[in-house]
């Protein structure tokens, strides 16, 4: 399962709170926390020990919990963790961005690209052609996979279709429009609103304030 653990370091501690000791340790103490899936979490310690921690039944790995029977400070982590938003709670897991470093939280058994909410794409976004720098409207966004839909004018795949070779066939595809409609002296030229589909990953969506480079 891929996923991302969450940076190797300590956790500010509030002031005005009275933590207990192992509580205490569990924060400013550098650790890592990574999700493995069904609730379980592998925990790198600030002694680069690796533990596993079952966070649902409260059991850890580690010589503190094994022969102390104590709720150690790596469950602990775990739980402040997943409390902060720094790791996903069980039945989820991180990944990142695909168009960019942030981490998102998804379901464990989601597959295909994962998307930030600044960089996901919804009906009337508007998204840049990663191959030829057009800017497209988003009509559409299936769950369909590309190497399931067909090109009506082709009869192939929006998989196979040549220039979209660069892209994974078991992506879901996005239906969108160029924006500038050909307007005839008897209204719109209906080809000019035809509907395009695209692999999802090769449409870039176009954030306010950015500016894509120029090609040559």
């Amino acid at each position: 399962m891929k996923t991302t653990a969450s940076p190797k370091t300590p956790l500010p501690v509030p002031s005005d709170d009275a933590l207990e000791e192992r509580s205490r340790r569990a924060r400013t103490e550098p650790m890592s926390v990574l999700a493995l899936g069904e609730g379980l979490y592998e925990v790198e310690s600030a002694s680069d020990h690796t533990y596993l921690v079952d966070l649902e039944g409260g059991r850890c790995t580690c010589p503190d919990h094994v022969f102390r029977g104590v709720r150690c400070k790596h469950v602990r982590r775990v739980a402040i963790e997943i409390n902060e938003g720094r790791t996903p709670p069980p039945g989820e897991r991180a990944v990142d961005c695909h168009d960019c470093d942030e981490t998102v939280f998804v379901d464990e058994n989601a597959t295909g690209p994962v998307y930030c909410d600044r960089h996901a794409i919804r009906s009337g976004d508007t998204v840049v052609d990663r191959e030829t720098g057009d800017r497209l409207t988003v009509v559409d966004v299936s769950d369909l996979r590309a190497d399931a839909v067909r090109i009506q004018a082709t009869g192939e795949s929006v998989a196979d279709y040549a220039t979209n070779e660069n892209y994974a066939p078991d992506v879901p595809v996005v239906g969108a429009v160029y924006p500038h409609a050909t307007v005839a002296p008897n209204g719109v030229v209906p080809e000019s609103l035809r509907v395009y589909v695209f692999p999802r990953t090769r449409l870039e969506k176009r954030v306010l304030g950015w500016n894509r480079p120029a090609t040559a």
